[in-house]
């Protein structure tokens, strides 16, 4: 379960893969070389995302990933795969990092290699890490944070914080909001030191939904969420408005997902929360017109 929620993206231009996001407004705010390029680099997302949430045979779904390594090696090497045909533009005029989308990609190597079960808190750090931070790296260049001529690892300090930041609190927003779906797939993303602080043993996915403890645990996951959301706020009041308005809706939508779901609380029924339309109006209107 990456932080990329989008639609399935076979055989759909980037454009239309994104549109279903909570993140589309965000992309469409963007001048059209800037929104283009985060349609491919959340196609790319997508793709990547689908092969690790696929159910098929594991050793086929590894391949897939691998052919995926070898596009984007090739893509940095001057070649361009038809795999990576809509990222190589954006690549060259933003300076998109290899080392992003190699993260991105491993991220998914880990929803392929185990179905992950209460992952300690330093794997899923990681997990956040690769399926979001690094996406959020990607997106800062597209979004104009960091200057395209900014060589490869050469961000700002606030632009590395920014990515690390913004993407773990969507991505533990995530994983709270989708406890069901993940349960489905046999996935329990919560962390193991929260589950056994709570009195929870048993880290089977549907026992550990059913507990009368959850609760305890999800607030334990909300609160790091919204201490990454308060650094990430920090960060977006300092920065330039043309480069920060997309990562600021994207932060206003999923804060208030995190609000919503934290209202609603974590006993079954637990029904769908999406964004607040205000919430997210009130961040376009501060950056309509920078």
């Amino acid at each position: 379960m990456s932080a990329v929620e989008l639609p399935n993206a076979v055989d759909r231009p980037p454009q239309a893969v994104a549109k279903k996001s909570n993140f589309y407004l965000a992309m469409r705010i963007l001048e059209p070389a800037r929104r283009d390029a985060m349609y491919a680099i959340y196609g790319f997302c997508r793709a990547v995302d689908d092969i690790a949430d696929d159910e098929g045979d594991p050793v086929e779904r590894r391949r897939q990933l691998d052919a995926w390594r070898r596009a984007i090696a090739d893509l940095f090497s001057g070649r361009v795969d038809p795999l990576c045909a809509e990222v190589a533009e954006p690549t060259q005029r933003f300076g998109l990092e290899r080392a992003d989308f190699e993260a991105v990609i491993d991220g998914m190597q880990m929803d392929v290699d185990e179905d992950i079960r209460a992952p300690d808190w330093a794997k899923l750090d990681l997990y956040c890490e690769r399926v979001a931070s690094a996406v959020g790296r990607l997106s800062l260049r597209a979004f104009g944070y960091a200057p395209a001529t900014t060589p490869p690892g050469a961000l700002s300090e606030d632009a590395k914080a920014l990515a690390h930041h913004l993407g773990r609190a969507l991505q533990l927003t995530n994983i709270l909001r989708d406890l069901d779906e993940d349960c489905a797939r046999g996935r329990l993303y919560l962390p193991r030191e929260a589950l056994l602080a709570a009195g929870i043993a048993d880290f089977s996915p549907a026992s550990v939904l059913a507990h009368p403890a959850l609760g305890q645990v999800c607030a334990e996951v909300a609160a790091r969420a919204r201490a990454h959301f308060d650094v990430s706020w920090n960060i977006l009041g300092k920065g330039p408005g043309h480069a920060v308005k997309a990562p600021a809706l994207m932060a206003a939508a999923y804060g208030s997902i995190l609000d919503r779901l934290l209202a609603r609380g974590f006993a079954p029924p637990r029904g769908r929360v999406s964004a607040s339309k205000v919430r997210v109006l009130l961040a376009l209107l501060r950056y309509a017109f920078v």
